[in-house]
Parts: C-alpha cells; sequence; structure tokens
C-alpha cells in the first residue's frame, strides 16, 4: 500500500517538474511593434518601520533598445505624482536611441515630490516593426545603515 502512494506521489511530482521546466525554458519573444504608451512605476519614498517614516530614494528610469537592427523614437517622457499630477516633462524632441542603445532619465534622491505611487509615462515610436525596448526604474536609497534597491518593469498601455 505504502509503495503505491509513493508511486503515485513521484509521478505527480514528476508531472509537476516537467510542466515547469517546460513553461521556464519556453521562449516568449516580444511581439514586435511600431511603438507604444508604457507606463513605469516609480517610487520618489517608501514608508519603513513601524511609524511609517519614509526612506527617499534616488528614482533611474532606464529606456533600452534591444532591437539590434532598429532604431526608436522617444516622443515623451513624462513623470507623475501619486495622485496623477504631471510633474516634469524631461524631453522637448524627440530623442533617437541607436540599436542597442539605452537612455536615462534621473529623479534625485532629495525630490520626493513623486510621492510612494509616482510613475512615467513614456512614448515611442519606430518606423519598422521592432522589438519593444526594455523600460524599468531602478529606486535606490540610503539612510544610517538603511539601504534599499529595486527595479519596477514598465506595462504597455492598449490604445
Amino acid at each position: 500500500m505504502r509503495y503505491r502512494y509513493m508511486k503515485t506521489f513521484f509521478a505527480v511530482l514528476l508531472s509537476i517538474l516537467i510542466f515547469s521546466v517546460t513553461n521556464a525554458t519556453s521562449t516568449d519573444f516580444p511581439v514586435k511593434t511600431t511603438g507604444q504608451t508604457v507606463y513605469v512605476p516609480a517610487y520618489s519614498h517608501i514608508y519603513h518601520g513601524n511609524k511609517e517614516a519614509q526612506l527617499l530614494l534616488s528614482v533611474t528610469l532606464s529606456i533600452r533598445n534591444i532591437d539590434p537592427e532598429n532604431s526608436i523614437s522617444i516622443s515623451v517622457v513624462d513623470y507623475y505624482e501619486t495622485e496623477g499630477k504631471l510633474l516634469k516633462h524631461f524631453i522637448h524632441a524627440p530623442v533617437t536611441l541607436g540599436p542597442l542603445g539605452s537612455g536615462r532619465y534621473i529623479i534625485p534622491q532629495n525630490d520626493s515630490s513623486g510621492g510612494s505611487g509616482a510613475n512615467f509615462i513614456v512614448i515611442w515610436q519606430a518606423d519598422a516593426p521592432t522589438n519593444p525596448p526594455i523600460i524599468e526604474t531602478i529606486m535606490i536609497g540610503t539612510q544610517s545603515q538603511l539601504g534599499i534597491s529595486f527595479t519596477s518593469r514598465g506595462q504597455a498601455l492598449q490604445k
């Protein structure tokens, strides 16, 4: 009887492992497109401790053109605060990122105006179908002996 349960257990375990490995190794290539509007979460501060103390963070918005053949044009990089109010236009004319090129925009650590729900809107275009860029924020903060860093990945919005 015990042998039968062990056999069933290992069969289920093997099925789970095969399913996990199959899903982990399947490649989901991005769908090429000629442009997107991307929402990117950011945090100019986070809360810590029992009294919800604020830890100020520097924010780096990174835009990486992962297409090895095509350039992309960035037409909008806007920074918004927690309530959705526009705080800053970063560019006033399109910026071109060549194949495998990258760009960055920075919110200094002492600028807490964005709040814990800050975000960016990035709009990019390309002349030909292109791999969508990787757009993410990197937040870093230190205070006394406390240090924290983390990232947030952008999400394309439907038109």
